[in-house]
């Protein structure tokens, strides 16, 4: 059996959003369901490519809602049945927003309403040198609704780890109950976590299989703050593989998309989790494209910067903290911050060929 793909399991969501049309065609006419399901997909496409750009934010009470916490860019050959995924470090330093890339959605929609979508969308284009003709923001309230929807999911843990200071949603501000002089002096503290405690988790998880519901899955994705190799961003990217692809998994193990209840479902749980620049007649090609794309090969492709937990050769650098950068631990390219010339050879490589060496 071909490996799963995270795109197809966001298409899946996708598709949750955007059940109400199928259940509705068949409904109301076969000629209607004939269109969705015979008529050429005719999804912008560059070299026959569709690239689609996929992000997932905090939303709701979380500390910064619109930092994007996940972005995972696709290029679909639906031609070849290939499909290109690369994770982008959230720490990426973009000099042009004078911020990192996790801020440039926020930084869009601060400015004007449906602002985040077009400033990210450039942002990820000067970064790979590469077309993204679709954005798909999801929040992690839908997130865990979904997967808890279909049921749960089964993950293999790959390995066991402890994350300390994992964030509560809603007491970012909590007080802990200290007063006055004793809460000033805590806030001033360097280490917040132990200053507060009340305001963080102490997440455990051991390595095998496991059942998890929606929001124990949440925290397997985001938790940022583990100690050793998978308190990394790039640690974090492949959890997120894992759980996106068990998802994938099960949704099709229920025939979900043959399901007119748990398709509404699905809509009923994205209603206002999403933003889109997909337009309302593309929505059947997008449905027809993750059928004709489930048994697609796929190319994983995970970025790495040299660090105490790993001997691989990465292409970013952790450069030392300064004031150039706010004063914030950043990624920027080996060769130069702002120059992405060796990132973009690399992606293209990727894209074109696979299994490409580091340039």
């Amino acid at each position: 059996m071909h490996r799963k793909t995270i795109v197809i399991a966001l298409l899946l969501l996708f598709i949750g959003l955007f059940g109400r049309l199928i259940v509705e065609g068949i409904k109301w006419s076969p000629v209607l369901f004939q269109y969705f399901f015979q008529r050429e997909i005719i999804l912008k496409e560059t070299e026959s490519r569709i690239n689609v750009l996929f992000l997932g934010i905090g939303g709701g009470e979380h500390d910064g809602p619109l930092l994007t916490d996940t972005i995972i860019y696709a290029s679909i050959d639906p031609k070849f049945q290939k499909t290109t995924l690369i994770s982008i470090p959230r720490d990426l330093w973009i000099q042009d927003l004078k911020s990192k890339i996790n801020t440039a959605y926020a930084i869009g929609e601060e400015r004007r309403k449906g602002g985040g979508i077009l400033l990210v969308k450039a942002a990820v284009e000067k970064i790979l040198n590469q077309p993204v003709d679709y954005v798909l923001r999801i929040d992690f309230n839908g997130f865990i609704r979904a997967i808890d929807v279909i049921g749960g999911i089964n993950v293999v843990v790959e390995k066991s780890f402890e994350d300390l200071e994992y964030p509560i949603s809603g007491k970012e501000i909590d007080d802990c109950g200290f007063k006055e002089d004793e809460f000033e002096k805590r806030a001033t503290a360097s280490a917040i976590a132990e200053a507060f405690p009340c305001r963080y988790e102490h997440l455990t998880f051991q390595q095998g299989a496991q059942h998890m519901d929606g929001e124990k899955a949440l925290k397997f994705v985001r938790s940022r703050h583990a100690i050793g190799s998978e308190g990394t961003d790039f640690a974090r990217a492949k959890r997120q593989d894992i759980v996106i692809k068990a998802f994938r998994d099960k949704a099709l193990s229920l025939n979900i998309i043959l399901n007119p209840s748990k398709l509404m479902g699905l809509y009923d749980v994205f209603q206002g989790s999403l933003d889109t620049n997909v337009k309302s007649e593309e929505y059947d090609d997008f449905i027809k494209l993750a059928q004709k794309m489930k048994d697609a090969q796929t190319n994983n492709v995970v970025f790495f910067y040299s660090n105490p937990y790993s001997d691989k050769v990465g292409i970013f650098i952790n450069p030392p903290s300064s004031i150039a950068y706010d004063n914030q631990w950043v990624l920027i390219p080996r060769i130069g911050n702002g120059n992405f010339s060796e990132v973009q050879k690399y992606v293209e490589c990727e894209i074109q060929i696979g299994n490409c060496p580091i340039p």
